[in-house]
């Protein structure tokens, strides 16, 4: 599984390519403005654009980094999709435009835009990394629609799991889906022995039964790990090329959990990445070896370094 660095910050991103891990750049336009912000805040003089090219060039030819446009209709779509390529990519041949899977809204009704769009810029031959996946459905068509990445929204999957459950969580909490659908399944099983002497017709139509089966699931989908695992098992049975970026990742378990799943690429903060290097056993063991060395004489063989 590849990773990418979820970050608009060029600090962060010169730092997480100097460890030799990162294959590439997901960026949004909040978080170049926050980074350029930032710069300007430094005392340093730099403007959107240059700050942009930067992160092309810090990248460099062999880590896409992706670029997101801002219009919900599909002719300005396509038509700031082609700016950012034609002005960004010949520094690095390395841009990969954002296009939502859908911008639908209450306000807005059109709900295919974004297919639309994705479809017109496969045919020119620009790269699209669909965001804003939240179903394997929408996934599906995304990839019908010649998409080059999908990303699914792991965190915010959770999340909205969470919400609908009233479960209270900071945003980088562990969602445990297994635990939860453990308590749903007790849960059905006392339903189920209050109703033994029913009609299994009665009970599939029974509104309680459904309701205990409803919760805990966002259309069937569990957790933010699973719906990755379908998309993954999805395109693979059709051979589909579009390849998969786990985004909106949140901690390290769900890194790991994500790489089980078969996904193509993880993109997180360099909270989360750094995150997956540390356990405290490791930092024990780290101290210990060195005092061990250094009461053994064993450093003595590096003085001459």
């Amino acid at each position: 599984m590849k990773i990418f660095i979820d970050t608009a910050k060029l600090c962060e991103i010169k730092e997480a390519i100097s460890w030799g891990i990162i294959d590439g750049v997901t960026t949004n336009p909040s978080l170049i403005w926050e980074a350029v912000e930032e710069e300007k805040e430094k005392g340093r003089d730099i403007d959107l654009t240059s700050y942009i090219e930067e992160i092309c060039r810090t990248a460099g030819e062999e880590r896409p980094v992706s670029l997101e446009v801002i219009s919900q209709e599909a002719d300005r779509m396509v038509k700031e999709a082609k700016f950012l390529y034609q002005k960004f990519n010949p520094i690095a041949n390395n841009v990969v435009v954002k296009i939502p899977i859908t911008t639908y809204t209450e306000e807005k009704g059109a709900d295919y835009e974004g297919l639309i769009a994705i479809n017109k810029l496969e045919k020119e031959g620009i790269p699209t990394n669909v965001t804003l996946v939240m179903t394997p459905e929408q996934a599906l068509l995304a990839a019908k629609a010649g998409a080059t990445y999908v990303s699914p929204f792991a965190g915010r999957i959770d999340d909205h799991i969470r919400k609908n459950l009233g479960i209270k969580f900071n945003k980088n909490d562990y969602f445990d889906s297994e635990l939860i659908q453990e308590i749903f399944r007790c849960r059905l099983g006392e339903q189920l022995k209050m109703t033994t002497e029913e009609k299994i017709s009665d009970l599939y139509h029974d509104s309680r039964i459904k309701h205990l089966r409803g919760n805990g699931n966002d259309h069937g989908i569990t957790s933010g790990v699973e719906c990755v695992r379908k998309i993954v098992h999805m395109f693979k049975k059709y051979n589909m090329p579009t390849k998969i970026i786990a985004a909106s990742v949140r901690n390290a378990r769900q890194v790991r959990e994500l790489a089980e799943t078969g996904c193509d690429i993880c993109t997180a903060p360099i909270s989360v990445i750094r995150e997956m290097l540390r356990h405290p056993k490791t930092e024990e063991g780290v101290k210990r070896f060195y005092s061990d060395a250094v009461n053994a004489g064993y450093a003595e063989l590096f003085k001459s370094l």
